[in-house]
């Protein structure tokens, strides 16, 4: 934990921990036979149903979108655990499968019983962490980020993970943010087979491409908003998550304030906009001080510590501003 949270994660880079989750019960399962780790992951699941999609042989394990990116290239099917991972040991011995994937499945909800199995004492005792497992065949999650911290831990099969900068967000071709395959946008580039005519700025955005491939029981530390492809290579894939974010209780994902800058910032004229962006990095960016330094904090208002009062105040009067004809 120390050398985690002292030298890991204050570089905010990717971190292969090799092995380091090896002795979980789920992956010695996994390391004796895929019938073994299905049969564990089965005796600990409750009969809860899960979303799993589902695709044609054709797209080769790569969810995405149709030609006119209204439409999907999978189904989504709910079932047992039990009944996906019966689907998944049958789909392992036809040559040509459809690609299937039941994923960031909560342990609370289908796994309740498995969570004393699968320690993480990377994290503090106090840390609030989303664990989910990730079930699959040989499958091709697009690129994207994610809003939480990561600590990915392959169970079974092989994983190779492709990771990029957020900085490399703009020759990536992300496609709509708002129609979404699974909640996150995805980059459009098929990394099997990119099309540098139609996105040719993908070929800047390798150069800075961090590849990282793990076996059973390593894990992956995964900083917040890194970008990243992962690729399933094995007809029977596990992943568990741990994913937590850091900072005070009141924080809401940044993505609200992408979309009311929609309404406030993105269509102002170009030299209003440089403005508004002076006033960002020195109120809420702080790329020099507290721009609140020379105030004493009763005049500070909402812009000094968030307190329930001042929360109360900056929600009040965004919903006031928001419900303005």
């Amino acid at each position: 934990m120390a050398l985690f949270q002292g030298t890991i994660q204050p570089a905010n880079q990717p971190a292969i921990l090799r092995g380091f989750v090896r002795d979980w019960p789920i992956v010695q399962a996994a390391l004796q036979s895929d019938e073994d780790v299905c049969a564990y992951v089965t005796r600990h699941a409750n009969d809860s149903p899960a979303n799993c999609f589902f695709a044609p042989p054709e797209v080769k394990g790569r969810f995405s979108y149709g030609p006119d990116l209204q439409q999907f290239n999978f189904d989504v099917r709910s079932a047992s655990i039990e009944t996906l991972l019966t689907i998944l040991m049958r789909l392992k011995g036809v040559e040509n499968p459809p690609s299937m994937y039941a994923g960031a499945l909560p342990f609370q909800q289908f796994f309740p019983a498995l969570a004393l199995d699968c320690p993480m004492p990377l994290l503090n005792p106090g840390v609030s962490a989303k664990v989910s497992l990730w079930i699959g065949n040989q499958t091709r999650t697009a690129a994207h980020w994610d809003l939480p911290q990561n600590l990915a831990c392959v169970v079974a099969g092989k994983r190779r993970f492709t990771l990029f900068p957020i900085e490399e967000v703009k020759n990536l071709y992300i496609g709509p943010l708002d129609h979404t395959l699974a909640g996150q946008p995805i980059s459009l580039v098929d990394f099997d087979n990119p099309d540098l005519l139609t996105h040719p700025r993908f070929a800047q955005a390798v150069k800075s491409a961090q590849i990282a491939e793990l076996e059973p029981g390593d894990v992956l530390y995964m900083p917040s908003l890194w970008i990243h492809h992962v690729k399933s290579l094995a007809p029977v894939g596990m992943l568990v998550n741990f994913w937590w974010r850091d900072g005070p209780e009141h924080l809401v994902t940044p993505s609200l304030t992408l979309q009311h800058a929609l309404l406030t910032l993105r269509d102002l004229p170009k030299a209003e906009k440089k403005a508004w962006k002076a006033i960002f990095d020195h109120y809420i960016f702080q790329t020099d001080e507290d721009p609140m330094a020379h105030l004493p904090e009763v005049a500070r208002g909402v812009f000094g510590p968030i307190t329930s009062d001042s929360l109360a105040k900056i929600k009040a009067r965004l919903r006031q501003s928001l419900d303005m004809d």
